[in-house]
């Protein structure tokens, strides 16, 4: 266990920060959880046209569940109770760790609520809308949240790895318990194109808002 520890501290230092003010700033940018909400938007707009009241309210009790069972159960019982040191926390390897613009997270890190949240809401509606360009989409996105943390220096690859792990668990699990309440719709092609649109453009708004920030 302590090999482990070590290499999953080690791989961290690999894939922490780097020298470019522009990416420091992309990163922060797609970090911040206000950066997504068109894209939850988006996927509420698709729900809305594609299903009836009373299954858009299941659809959007599902997605608070996930949240609740993922990111809350994370930080309110799990980080507390292991009480695993965040790297930029770490008294072995704090000082070694790149940070940006001096941020450093709460105290404790296991495992990533950035990783359980994103992922969970992912795989929930691409096992809900059921295309493959939206899967792609929203995989991305969760992904793409994983490596901000671990570019920050917030969490350890090992934090990443099994926060995608409990959140394939409540996603999949909040998406059976949803087909035991009612069956799901089937989405048009060309709405789940909608959200797909927004991720690309709110990666787009990061990198042009870095551009802009670093020109100032």
């Amino acid at each position: 266990m302590e090999e482990l520890i070590q290499f999953d501290k080690q791989l961290l230092l690999m894939v922490n920060g780097s020298d470019s003010v522009f990416l420091d700033y992309v990163v922060m940018t797609l970090t911040n959880g206000l950066t997504w909400i068109p894209l939850y938007l988006s996927l509420l707009y698709v729900v809305i046209k594609t299903n009836k009241p009373k299954d858009i309210l299941f659809i959007v009790a599902a997605a608070g569940l996930c949240v609740l069972f993922a990111g809350t159960v994370d930080d309110t019982i799990v980080k507390p109770l292991v009480a695993r040191w965040r790297p930029t926390h770490d008294p072995e390897i704090g000082m070694l760790v790149d940070t940006v613009d001096n941020y450093r997270g709460g105290n404790y890190g296991f495992f990533s609520a950035h990783a359980c949240n994103t992922f969970s809401i992912a795989l929930f509606f691409s096992l809900l809308m059921r295309r493959r360009v939206l899967t792609i989409a929203l995989i991305s996105y969760s992904l793409v949240n994983c490596w901000t943390r671990l570019y920050l220096g917030v969490h350890y690859p090992g934090d990443i790895t099994v926060g995608l792990l409990w959140g394939t668990i409540v996603g999949y699990s909040v998406y059976r318990l949803y087909c035991r309440i009612t069956i799901p719709a089937e989405y048009k092609e060309h709405l789940c194109y909608v959200p797909v649109v927004v991720f690309l453009l709110t990666l787009g708004y990061a990198l042009c808002r870095a551009s802009f920030i670093t020109l100032l």
